[in-house]
């Protein structure tokens, strides 16, 4: 959520120069489980931090997360210019603008929809990256593959046999004559992480700090493919933002609306599932929907 606030505020300081602040909302009781738009006017009534949301109020709020609907309302109230970013738990007509994915099913005459999710990945970021880490990397030849494993969710899961069947593929794209350079999160658990890279003792790897500076931005700048598991959104949606060949990993489980997020990258050609241990490279227009909605931003806020 962090990252979709943070994502589409750089984006509109891009076009208009600003200043970003970061605010983190902190209900309170019964308000952090209500749907936002029940909550009462008064902000000491609401937060348990308001000293965080009073004069000189900003020009421009965008909120994200559930627990940020009655700060944020409260803050459309006192005349500010308020865009939510994801599908809201209140009636479209509460804000000013709403940035959601297609596959949410929201549509409203202030809503716009997205690709994907919102997220903080530049060309200008990319290729930052790439200078720090090409000589990091260098002993790992091209083609390269970025794997970009996720984990067990709400939607999906990933087991230990799911884990195993995964470093099976990948060990056939690194006996293909791919390097691998291979980055986990803290869904994907202990034990798979330990699966992974047992089971690739050549890769580059990343799991956290004990293994370095965190090499995100490069791999997505210096990989050739990008193989990536389907559980997130945003790590897909940040894959398919550099246009290359996106492969996904489908795990056991899913929901109706991430199927139609999977469908629409499959259809549009952002991206193909993941069958090893060959590769398919084609191209594609990277969507771009931060800056796309920053403009629709900037739009509306000069209306």
């Amino acid at each position: 959520m962090r990252t979709q606030g943070l994502g589409l505020a750089e984006a509109v300081a891009a076009l208009q120069p600003a200043h970003i602040v970061e605010k983190t909302v902190r209900p309170r009781a019964p308000w952090r489980w209500l749907p936002g738009h029940w909550s009462p006017r008064r902000l000491e009534m609401l937060v348990k931090n308001p000293e965080d949301f009073t004069p000189p109020l900003p020009d421009l709020v965008i909120a994200c997360g559930r627990r940020s609907i009655p700060a944020a309302l409260a803050l459309r109230r006192a005349g500010v210019f308020t865009v939510y970013v994801q599908k809201p738990d209140c009636p479209a007509n509460y804000f000013d603008l709403i940035v959601a994915p297609k596959h949410d099913g929201f549509s409203g005459p202030n809503v716009m929809q997205t690709h994907g999710s919102i997220h903080r990945v530049t060309p200008e970021k990319l290729a930052v990256a790439k200078a720090e880490w090409q000589p990091r990397l260098r002993d790992f030849a091209s083609p390269r593959v970025a794997v970009l494993v996720g984990g067990k969710s709400q939607a999906y899961d990933f087991t230990q046999a799911d884990a195993r069947a995964l470093a099976n593929r990948l060990q056939a794209l690194a006996a293909s004559g791919y390097s691998l350079l291979v980055t986990t999160s803290r869904r994907t658990g202990t034990e798979n992480t330990a699966i992974l890279r047992a089971a690739l003792p050549d890769a580059f790897f990343w799991s956290g700090e004990a293994d370095g500076p965190n090499p995100y931005f490069g791999l997505l700048a210096l990989a050739d493919h990008l193989v990536v598991t389907c559980d997130s959104a945003n790590m897909l949606t940040e894959a398919c933002f550099t246009g290359k060949p996106v492969h996904i990993v489908e795990l056991p489980g899913g929901k109706p609306r991430l199927r139609r997020f999977l469908g629409g990258l499959y259809a549009g050609g952002f991206a193909r599932e993941f069958t090893g241990p060959t590769l398919d490279t084609w191209t594609y227009t990277p969507p771009d929907d931060r800056a796309a909605a920053a403009a629709v931003v900037m739009q509306r806020l000069r209306l």
